[in-house]
């Protein structure tokens, strides 16, 4: 290790970290041991295995003499979240919820290879991979305030050229569809305000209606993911078996492959914001069907899969470094340059999901989260049992019927899903967001409940 491992949670959350099944915590020593790595690597509370890098993790780099790992982005390159207000109140909709879920999950694709809510060719994916939230607001698809209201405004420095071919390829269908796995799409009540000057600073009220969407690049970042591992692997393979896992594999930031890397992994998650944008226009077009006083606005988006260079204090000096963030989102505070304009004195929205049974928590960019976590915190709950087990202990029909005896629409492509993503597959999303609020590293601001999800 060449830095330390600094892993944030409860006592239970962490001792779940050091199941035999589990493996983050050693995981994330073999993170330490990357060249370039800065001060330290950190697990979140929410943190989990994964490839490579555990789930729920952060490593930050030096820009000019780290290295870069696909493995700490992911294979979904910029899954995230964005959460859209909707001017409703809950009576407004209330008696509506089933008939709601009904034509969301009519109006956008579900599951594996599903189609999209957009008709686009190459040449339109393309367009996205370069200039992503841009390109929707330039077709119609899109309004200004959704730019200024997203992560980077939209839009990294890809290029497309540095996609692989099968991955546009697989993109032409997917311009707004929510794939399956742990994606979703779920209409919220905001059940509980807990810092009132941030919450109107983000435009929700207690009882207000909030469409939350988590979903990515779909199968053009996996595609793009694959790819460039097989590379890696290819043109450095005496690193690839020297190293303590070699899903770590890694290229040094100054080399062709790792610029190519970045390249496209900025061209795909683009590509995830034009899915997460296409997606808020189809949640406009049902809520103007259905409720005549609905204006349905963007209140953030952010990515949790993702490696961008960022300015970091490091001892007494500022380091360009570039920050992985493995199934973490960025979290800024109050006052940071990057937060927009219009959150800079309460911080930048962070969404913490929950379980499709459970609550997610709107935090704000904590104050103590530049020092402690390079401006991150967790993405969501976390799983806490494999997609395997879940399946094992779970019966689908039984699951829906116990979340529609609690008030929730559940709607699905297949059974398999359902039992996959089950509430109990989940940690505690409570006790996760409470570590993340005592450390600073996010503020808690608003709890929202469950009325309406859909999923793969």
């Amino acid at each position: 290790m060449r830095v330390p491992a600094r892993v944030y949670g409860s006592e239970s959350l962490v001792e779940a970290m050091r199941t035999a099944d589990d493996q983050t915590l050693a995981q994330i020593q073999d993170v330490a041991t990357l060249p370039g790595i800065q001060q330290f690597a950190v697990v979140l509370p929410d943190g989990h295995r994964g490839y490579g890098f555990p789930v729920g993790s952060v490593a930050a780099v030096d820009a000019d003499d780290g290295v870069i790992s696909p493995g700490g982005v992911g294979f979904d390159i910029n899954c995230g979240v964005r959460l859209l207000r909707t001017g409703l109140s809950f009576h407004e909709v209330a008696g509506r919820e089933s008939m709601l879920a009904d034509r969301l999950f009519q109006t956008i694709p579900t599951g594996f290879g599903a189609g999209s809510y957009l008709d686009t060719d190459i040449a339109d994916v393309r367009g996205i991979l370069e200039t992503g939230v841009e390109w929707l607001l330039n077709e119609g698809h899109a309004r200004k305030a959704d730019l200024e209201h997203c992560e980077e405004n939209g839009r990294h420095p890809g290029d497309p050229n540095a996609v692989p071919t099968e991955a546009l390829k697989r993109g032409v269908d997917q311009v707004g569809s929510l794939g399956s796995g742990n994606h979703f799409l779920e209409v919220q009540r905001v059940s509980e305000v807990y810092d009132s000057a941030a919450a109107a600073a983000f435009g929700i009220d207690l009882d207000e209606i909030v469409v939350m969407i988590h979903a990515g690049s779909r199968g053009l970042g996996h595609q793009t993911c694959s790819h460039y591992i097989d590379e890696f692997e290819r043109a450095y393979p005496d690193l690839a078996e020297s190293l303590p896992n070699e899903q770590l594999v890694y290229a040094p930031v100054s080399d062709r492959l790792a610029g190519e890397y970045r390249s496209a992994m900025n061209a795909a998650a683009n590509f995830a914001w034009g899915n997460r944008q296409a997606m808020t226009q189809a949640v406009r077009e049902v809520f103007s069907d259905l409720f005549e006083d609905a204006d349905v606005q963007l209140v953030y988006d952010l990515g949790h899969n993702i490696a961008t260079e960022e300015h970091h204090a490091v001892g007494d000096d500022e380091q360009t470094l570039l920050v992985h963030r493995k199934g973490a989102s960025r979290a800024f505070p109050a006052g940071h340059p990057d937060v927009p304009d219009a959150y800079a004195d309460v911080g930048q929205p962070v969404f913490v999901p929950g379980d499709m049974g459970s609550r997610s928590y709107v935090l704000a960019g904590g104050s103590r989260s530049l020092e402690r976590s390079f401006g991150s915190a967790p993405h969501g709950a976390g799983r806490a049992k494999s997609r395997t087990k879940a399946s094992r202990e779970y019966a689908a029909g039984e699951l829906q019927q116990a979340l529609r005896a609690r008030g929730i629409f559940v709607r699905a492509q297949s059974g398999e899903t359902l039992t996959e993503e089950s509430p109990g597959a989940y940690k505690n999303v409570d006790e996760v967001v409470h570590v993340c609020h005592e450390l600073g590293l996010g503020t808690k601001v608003a709890q929202t409940t469950p009325l309406a999800n859909i999923k793969g």
